[in-house]
């Protein structure tokens, strides 16, 4: 299958941590334009994101300047259902990947971001009780109705993965994905190298391991930054954090890394890992250290 014209900037700016920023809307609106300004276009977003907050956050900063719309690409998720205490009527945690729901959850998407359209929208979790030709279907009228104009994944195995894309005419431009030193089971599942096949860009999120790399009491945390903090001088990198992001850039699925912070330093030190190159040497080092043994 043919890659898809959708384009991913070489990182993406990851906004579930948004509500809990603290930022004036004035504030919001200069992190996405220094995003932008850093070549970082692609704005990565999920429905229930900061309890269905962080949305409309963004969307609140965007109307202040509506024009920036054209210099961007919007991701956003949908698919879940938490317990919430601002949804009352749910009492479990579930999925949900009917038809009606996706539709109704673009819909409201949509207004919370202040957008007429998604660039792409990806069913957050894989559906036990997904029935692929009803999210094709509602993929078909969001298509036809200009709401949503590429689709994809997000965490879906390859047998998942390959039944919903069954099902459509045009190709899952992605599969999101947890990636990192600490997280490597798509390196060995084959989730990657579908990715690969289908010349199809993984996103990768939780890059920095949600900072479980610095615990200083998991041995595997211990060995992987030991390792990393000598590469990163080997190489001139600020700090690990960059030989990180260029471990999980070498893979040849090419996956985009997010990311997902508001201090804008750090945003520009994700960002310049890009000039940064590791050997193979350096890369296994990297494997050898989170499996805790050479390669056979």
């Amino acid at each position: 299958m043919s890659e898809s014209h959708f384009t991913f900037s070489e990182f993406v700016a990851g906004f579930w941590r948004m509500e809990s920023w603290d930022m004036t809307p004035m504030q919001r609106l200069n992190l996405i334009e220094q995003y932008l300004e850093l070549g970082v276009t692609t704005m990565d977003h999920a429905d229930i994101y900061g309890e269905y907050q962080c949305e409309t956050l963004f969307g609140e900063a965007l109307a202040l300047k509506p024009a920036l719309r054209q210099q961007m690409q919007i991701v956003s998720k949908c698919g879940i259902k938490p317990a919430f205490a601002c949804r009352p009527e749910r009492y479990v945690n579930h999925y949900d990947t009917s038809c009606e729901h996706i539709i109704a959850s673009v819909e409201h998407s949509l207004k919370q971001l202040n957008t007429d359209y998604l660039d792409l929208l990806l069913i957050h979790r894989p559906d036990p009780l997904m029935d692929a030709d009803a999210v094709a279907e509602a993929f078909k009228i969001l298509k036809q109705a200009g709401k949503v104009q590429h689709f994809g994944v997000s965490n879906f195995t390859n047998a998942q993965f390959s039944l919903l894309q069954s099902r459509l005419d045009a190709p899952l431009v992605t599969n999101q994905v947890e990636l990192s030193p600490l997280a490597m089971s798509t390196l060995h599942d084959g989730t990657l190298d579908l990715c690969q096949q289908r010349r199809i860009r993984p996103m990768a999120w939780s890059c920095l391991a949600g900072g479980k790399i610095f615990e200083t009491t998991n041995p595997q945390a211990v060995r992987l930054h030991q390792t990393l903090k000598l590469i990163a001088e080997q190489v001139g990198a600020q700090d690990i954090s960059q030989v990180i992001y260029a471990w999980v850039r070498m893979l040849p699925s090419r996956p985009v890394p997010l990311i997902g912070s508001g201090n804008i330093e750090r945003i520009k030190r994700a960002v310049a890992s890009n000039e940064i190159q590791l050997d193979r040497q350096q890369w296994f080092s990297i494997w050898q250290a989170s499996m805790g043994h050479s390669v056979p």
